[in-house]
């Protein structure tokens, strides 16, 4: 197996880790809404590289919400959240792709693209995600304030945990 997959499959491990034994048990609220959840798992999508096909990237996201959805017992959720998230990566790439243009076998890291320019491109897909993780999850527009407090709140949360993350780790794919 190349030396590059077999980093992928170790951070996709090690963040499927953290979220189901760590993260999974952090639910921060007031009273019966909880509107913290950390999310930190979409983490991999957002490191494979840019070349990778878009269908690929869906089947990666799917099986990695699969794995997550069996952790949470949620019917799902996960994988719907992860494949919309791998269906919007190119088109953001795309709109933030820097004058020169990417190397084919760049990857979206702060080590190679800067830390702003990744900060911006986590973010925008980091909140995209949550914002379809809760409307899915809850489902209704009655909760509509609700929904939107948790997507905002959990998004701070969980750029947070991926900022140091990415300082700590520093990864040079």
């Amino acid at each position: 197996m190349n030396e590059r997959v077999i980093k992928y499959l170790i951070w996709a491990i090690v963040l499927l880790l953290l979220q189901i034994l760590i993260f999974k048990n952090i639910n921060i609220g007031w009273g019966d809404f909880y509107y913290i959840h950390i999310l930190v798992y979409p983490l991999f999508i957002l490191f494979l590289p840019i070349n990778v096909p878009r269908v690929y990237l869906m089947l990666i996201g799917f099986g990695v919400g699969l794995i997550t959805d069996l952790f949470y017992l949620s019917p799902g959720i996960h994988s719907s959240a992860l494949v919309f998230l791998a269906f919007i990566r190119q088109p953001l790439l795309n709109i933030l792709e820097p004058r020169g243009g990417y190397k084919v076998t760049t990857t979206p890291t702060p080590y190679h693209l800067g830390l702003n320019w990744f900060m911006t491109y986590s973010a925008i897909l980091m909140f995209l995600h949550h914002l379809f993780y809760f409307s899915i999850e809850i489902f209704t527009f009655d909760l509509m304030l609700f929904i939107w407090l948790k997507t905002i709140f959990s998004f701070i949360f969980s750029m947070l945990f991926i900022l140091a993350l990415v300082l700590i780790t520093n990864p040079r794919y």
